[in-house]
């Protein structure tokens, strides 16, 4: 099942999009909320880029791990970003967030609203412990741990995330070396990224900088708990599961982080940009594939929007996935004959680590700057989400 949406009039200016240092789980963002993460980061990447906050008419934000006071979040969130008349909807769609609130923004474009102000936020860390009184019931409150049992289970299913990785890579024949090669390649391509003092990420990545009133400052510059691959050091990991092919080397793993992207017109967006670059939006795709095969979901949502655009992936680019298993890419490559190498030049969410809801937003982030940096061009992003299903974009940066 695949749904599609095209996008006759919408894009982002290539210095309005941005995106937060990730932090590792337990680490320097662990102290404060998501919420706390995305005010400090979305107030600076406004003033630095010198977006007028009352040009801004609506604001989406994405969330898929509650937070405190996440009920009035994007309101709070407006208020506190000295946009006080602001507001707008919040979504939560695992890690298709990113994709469905730039989707949400270009359809309020479409009809007429002024710019857009998309802010997504995670916070795996300190994931809260839900309980639910069972009124009549002996065995008390039924109780779930938000994001580890999310990623354990899937209720339709009853496997987890990861049996969906392994599932795909029996059916495919893919060995323990093919996915060690892949988590090396993406490790490899991250680390050639940093080159120059890390000036392809100082582009658009914003440093965290927060106070936590029990801790003191909280400070972030850059990725933090990055995990560096070699072939020696992945053939040394034990698989995640007995018999699998998964080792923490070919899988992702949690972290916190926000990313941001303002929305509008193409001509308000030229305006915005000055000289500047635009990352218009062409067309997104949706798609869900058999149940406890979640890996494969990437292909025929990339399908559906290139259709939808009228674009083969032969047209395309770059190529940047979200990809929290190694799997992913491998799948992806033999369907649509994309090489692995060709694909998440600058590394992926498999080494930088998975937020969900703003993981997406940080990889079209850098897809748009990949196409800048070639002179511009046409480039799809893809990955998948909980549910067996996966959600597509493809984006153009012109002058």
């Amino acid at each position: 099942m695949t749904s599609a949406a095209v996008y006759r009039d919408a894009a982002v200016p290539l210095r309005a999009l941005w995106s937060s240092p990730f932090a590792r789980w337990g680490g320097a963002l662990s102290r404060i909320s998501s919420l706390d993460a995305a005010v400090a980061v979305t107030d600076r990447a406004l003033s630095e880029r010198g977006v007028d906050r009352a040009a801004v008419e609506g604001l989406v934000l994405g969330w898929t791990v509650p937070q405190p006071a996440i009920f009035y979040g994007a309101t709070t969130l407006a208020a506190r970003l000295d946009m006080p008349g602001v507001f707008g909807p919040m979504l939560s769609q695992a890690c298709a967030t990113s994709v469905a609130a730039l989707h949400q923004a270009a359809a309020s474009v479409s009809t007429g609203a002024g710019p857009q102000l998309v802010v997504t936020a995670d916070r795996t860390s300190n994931g809260p412990e839900l309980s639910w009184p069972a009124a009549g019931s002996e065995r008390g409150p039924a109780r779930e741990n938000w994001v580890r049992d999310s990623f354990s289970r899937d209720p339709v299913t009853g496997r987890s995330m990861l049996a969906t990785a392994e599932a795909v890579a029996a059916e495919c024949g893919f060995t323990r070396g093919e996915l060690d090669a892949l988590a090396v390649l993406r490790s490899e391509q991250y680390t050639a990224a940093l080159a120059d003092d890390r000036a392809f990420q100082r582009a658009w990545m914003v440093a965290v900088e927060a106070e936590d009133a029990e801790h003191g400052p909280v400070r972030l510059t850059a990725d933090e708990g990055i995990r560096t691959v070699s072939f020696e050091t992945a053939g040394e990991l034990p698989t995640v599961r007995a018999g699998g092919t998964h080792t923490a080397a070919a899988q992702t793993h949690p972290a916190d982080g926000t990313a941001g992207a303002l929305v509008t017109t193409v001509q308000r967006a030229r305006e915005l940009a000055g000289r500047g670059p635009v990352v218009r939006l062409v067309a997104s795709g949706h798609a869900r594939v058999e149940p406890a095969r979640m890996p494969k979901a990437l292909v025929p949502a990339a399908r559906a929007a290139l259709d939808a655009a009228g674009l083969k992936s032969e047209s395309m680019d770059a190529v940047h996935t979200h990809n929290p298993f190694a799997v992913n890419d491998l799948y992806f490559a033999r369907e649509t004959g994309v090489p692995p190498e060709a694909m998440n030049t600058t590394g992926s969410s498999l080494v930088f680590g998975h937020p969900q809801g703003p993981t997406g937003l940080r990889t079209i982030t850098e897809l748009a700057h990949v196409l800048r940096a070639r002179g511009g061009g046409l480039g799809l992003f893809t990955g998948c989400a909980a549910g067996d299903t996966a959600a597509a974009l493809v984006v153009e940066v012109t002058d």
